[in-house]
């Protein structure tokens, strides 16, 4: 009996889930996956993978993803075809525009679209066409202090640096969990088995977080900070560095302006002023710039934790500045940066490299756009409060900040009020639930991929390029989606979307000094690829259109399905820098005027509990709980606490407690543990699911609590406006042996209600 199955396919491709670009091999037959496993051969990763990396085809498959457009009648959708949905947004638009102006559009977009191939590349053209007046995303939410000291520091907001853990000596990881998240803005093929190595011939490994984390119990030093104090614990290792004649600029002598402004303000800062306030003894923090100051060469390495504090901005310009004072800035076993094979974020047209550092104040708190952008929790103010410019059209793609952002009781009540929503997505969720109209995202699968935001922050330079595994069916492109989008809402609903695309991409040819009718000739196609290509050939081993015929064009890459590696980044040096100077700025004003807040912290009373977030390998933030192989078996959603703090609180494991903040409360089980600082507490991130409307089943039976309930929207770091996720005075009451979690959200309460609640020190209201 003959078989009527089509034959089984193996495709090689790049998980685009995260920084780690594991390469897989996806069986598929009968244009379904069979099995997704890692693939020895991809020349970066080799073989490493994750679980959620094996979990791309579920996400294809499930049934409970959007595959047309739909709009929302009432409290029901319909599906419709692509051009009733784009007429529906342009009579929601066109009735805003009339109403209220076209000032009243605001956009929020999400870090799923740095996955997407055409959306990572094309929503800039989305927003400059729909001329959104204020625009929002979650890089105010995990990532905007890093975008805010490299800019003042080296002139480029994404110009971070990469730690190079494969020949340091000293591994410094401060606020960061590979061992969860792989590497956040630190592309390598597997960081944990890198720290495996490095400890095996002969280095150390040193972690500084409030919780013994998987890479901490890794490592060969654990040191348990107060949340919140990084600023002042590194100021303390720049103190000593000066005071114990450590610093050396190496090969960045005379390319460094601000050394003498860092040593005179690094005297008031000794590590036995600062210590109680880290809560970490004096002789630590001195040990611990010793041995950054005299190992051969160290790397250190701050993320998630660092950002999502009140300090964030200093806490990321002082782990730069510790770099640059032991000469491991830009030197191999220091940090780094990538030399990109495609260097995409270079070009303006697509990346607001051009903004400002401060922007126009926000009418409701007055707080500054930065870098281009403003706070994520100043969306539902903006939203909800009546008067001149207040925000009455949202545009959302890749996001879902009712679980994700601070403040979301509140933004959950203020999206209802929109006059015209449109998401771009790939489910109902707890966030595009309010949206009048939602436009279907392409599943991984569905779509090329070359990795934009991972390959700028690798040590190695390559490519790798992913073809499509399944057709694109019954919808335009996706490019043609966004610019079509952006042209409704910006007023120009027929507008020629070809020709939008010409211009965009003729303009990426200006600025990288190729002549259009070169480029257009060599790449007549519209779309993505195009820009691709277009980056491959005028990047660093490149072909320049025939002018260097042994460099590298996008076909190259086809014809090499494992990828091509090209060696490890070299030092900069002078050419790094694009400040006005044309110097490394060390101590830029910005940073120097948010110390005194970081002053009046230090002698404010501590809370007698503070909450922090945690990551967890099995979670891409709120995105992955809908695949049932990685939410199965024991409840992660729990409240960790130190088994001291729980015996004082009578609290048991599994005991069911509740924990209120100045926002809200909810309550969750507790999980008491020798593994986290005395005084602090740890909810996951990414959680709080089955929210009435939406429609992702297997999330709901995992629902879990948000954590941003607690968070409180006010809460900001001054110095760049990124959310305050970590260091907020909470309560904790044991109300019960273990029950089901469950949220509850609160209207803000007033102060008096909240007894032993106490802003946290130093915690800004912009």
């Amino acid at each position: 009996m003959s078989s009527t199955h089509d034959p089984v396919q193996v495709h090689r491709r790049t998980c685009p889930l995260c920084e780690g670009m594991c390469g897989l091999k996806v069986a598929t037959q009968d244009e379904r996956v069979i099995a997704i496993r890692p693939d020895p051969d991809n020349v970066f990763s080799r073989g490493h993978i994750c679980p959620k990396g094996t979990t791309l085809g579920a996400v294809h498959h499930d049934p409970d993803r959007l595959r047309h457009p739909v709009v929302r009648d009432g409290t029901t959708w319909r599906e419709v075809s692509w051009d009733a949905a784009f007429q529906r947004i342009d009579e929601l638009a066109q009735g805003v525009r009339h109403r209220h102006g076209p000032k009243a559009f605001a956009f929020y977009g999400g870090n799923m679209n740095k996955g997407g191939f055409d959306t990572s590349r094309y929503m800039m053209l989305m927003v400059r066409q729909a001329g959104f007046a204020q625009r929002f995303s979650s890089s105010s939410v995990d990532q905007l202090p890093k975008n805010v000291s490299t800019f003042l520091m080296y002139g480029d907001m994404w110009k971070m640096p990469i730690p190079d853990i494969d020949h340091t000596d000293l591994f410094v990881i401060v606020g960061g969990n590979p061992a969860a998240s792989k590497g956040s803005i630190f592309s390598h093929r597997d960081v944990m088995g890198a720290i495996k190595a490095l400890r095996s011939r002969g280095g150390r490994v040193v972690v500084i977080d409030p919780v013994c984390t998987g890479t901490a119990r890794a490592a060969d030093q654990w040191i348990g900070i107060r949340p919140g104090t990084d600023a002042a614990l590194l100021l303390g290792v720049v103190h000593v560095l000066f005071q114990e004649g450590l610093v050396r600029l190496g090969h960045l002598e005379g390319l460094v302006n601000g050394l003498e402004e860092v040593r005179v303000l690094a005297r008031a800062w000794p590590p036995e002023r600062v210590a109680s306030f880290c809560g970490v003894e004096a002789a630590t923090i001195r040990a611990l710039a010793q041995e950054i100051g005299q190992a051969p060469r160290a790397a250190v390495y701050g993320r998630i934790g660092t950002c999502t504090q009140e300090f964030g901005t200093l806490a990321s310009w002082l782990i730069d500045v510790v770099a640059v004072l032991t000469g491991n800035m830009d030197q191999e076993g220091g940090v780094m940066w990538s030399t990109c094979v495609a260097p995409h974020l270079k070009l303006t047209p697509p990346y607001p490299t051009d903004a400002p550092l401060l922007g126009p104040p926000m009418r409701v708190r007055g707080v500054p756009g930065v870098l281009g952008q403003y706070p994520a929790s100043c969306l539902a103010e903006e939203i909800d409060t009546p008067g001149a410019g207040r925000i009455r059209g949202l545009v959302t793609s890749g996001c879902n900040p009712v679980l994700s952002a601070p403040g979301s009781a509140r933004l959950a009540a203020a999206l209802p009020q929109l006059e015209c929503m449109v998401s771009v997505d790939l489910y109902i969720n707890e966030t595009t639930r309010h949206a009048h109209v939602i436009l279907p995202a392409l599943s991984p699968l569905e779509q090329p991929h070359w990795d934009i935001w991972a390959w700028p922050f690798s040590l190695t330079s390559g490519g790798h390029y992913s073809p499509a595994l399944f057709p694109r069916r019954d919808r335009p492109p996706e490019w043609q989606v966004l610019a079509r989008l952006g042209s409704i809402i910006g007023g120009n609903p027929h507008a020629d979307l070809d020709r939008l695309d010409d211009e965009y991409f003729g303009a990426m040819c200006d600025q990288l000094g190729v002549p259009r009718a070169v480029a257009f000739a060599a790449l007549p196609s519209h779309g993505a690829e195009r820009i691709l290509d277009l980056c491959i050939r005028t990047g660093p081993f490149g072909d320049r259109f025939g002018e260097r015929p042994e460099g590298l064009n996008l076909q190259a890459f086809k014809d090499q399905p494992d990828g091509i590696v090209l060696g490890h980044a070299p030092s900069q040096g002078a050419a790094a820098f694009t400040t006005p100077s044309g110097r490394l700025e060390l101590a830029p004003a910005h940073m120097l005027g948010d110390l005194p807040r970081l002053e009046q912290a230090m002698v404010a009373p501590a809370p007698c509990l503070v909450l922090v977030s945690r990551r967890q390998l099995r979670s891409l933030n709120s995105w992955m709980h809908n695949v049932e192989v990685l939410v199965k078996g024991r409840d992660r959603c729990t409240l960790q606490i130190h088994v001291d703090d729980a015996r004082r609180l009578g609290i048991a494991d599994a005991d069911l407690v509740r924990v209120q903040s100045e926002s809200g409360a909810l309550e969750v089980p507790a999980e008491p543990t020798t593994d986290i600082r005395p005084g602090v507490v740890s909810l996951p991130h990414g959680w709080g699911h089955g929210q009435p409307g939406t429609r992702q089943h297997t999330a709901a039976e995992h629902a879990g609590v948000n954590i941003n309930l607690l968070s409180p929207a006010r809460l900001v770091d001054a110095a760049s406006g990124n959310a305050v996720l970590n260091g907020i005075p909470v309560q904790v009451v044991r109300i019960g042996d273990g029950l089901r979690a469950s949220s509850i959200s609160h209207e803000p309460l007033p102060e008096s209600t909240l007894p032993g609640l106490r802003q946290a020190p130093g915690i800004a209201s912009a």
